[in-house]
């Protein structure tokens, strides 16, 4: 097993000194699925859902939240991020809405953590705005779909 990279000699949690990485560009893809009866997308496609516009709410909370990774995941560095989007597909034959996550930055670490918490955020705040019309939503399938960039190259996630 390679060495842990956030953990020194001692065992003791660190964050990851990149100062001598390149500045590279740096892109990440993450997704996420949420679950839900007909009547509850039917809502949100409609626009007909008591707390406002979900999709748009979801959208801002989710970029707000690659903007602050940095400050919920222990040991991530803060990052100038030069691009941040969050894109919504209803799937009305599933009876859900897959959420897409891209994340970029020109700097030393990668946007994984940025994308994978922008849309986990976004798929909360669908959850949130629904919650009183239904409250067995499910989040499902969130992961990391694509990175490219830095020293370990593009990862593309199987289907």
């Amino acid at each position: 097993m390679s060495k842990l990279t956030h953990v020194d000699e001692s065992g003791a949690a660190r964050m990851v000194d990149v100062s001598e990485k390149a500045v590279t560009r740096r892109v990440a893809r993450a997704g996420g699925t949420v679950r839900m009866n007909r009547e509850t997308l039917r809502a949100i496609l409609d626009n007909a859902v008591k707390k406002g516009d979900v999709l748009a709410t979801a959208r801002i909370a989710g970029i707000m939240a690659a903007k602050k990774t940095a400050e919920l995941i222990p040991l991530c560095h803060p990052l100038m991020i030069t691009k941040a989007s969050v894109e919504f597909t209803p799937d009305e034959e599933n009876s859900c809405i897959h959420v897409e996550a891209t994340v970029q930055v020109d700097g030393k670490t990668g946007v994984e953590m940025e994308a994978l918490t922008a849309v986990s955020v976004a798929c909360l705040t669908i959850y949130d705005m629904v919650k009183a019309m239904q409250r067995d939503v499910r989040i499902t399938n969130v992961r990391l779909l694509e990175k490219t960039g830095g020293k370990s190259g593009h990862y593309m996630a199987e289907e």
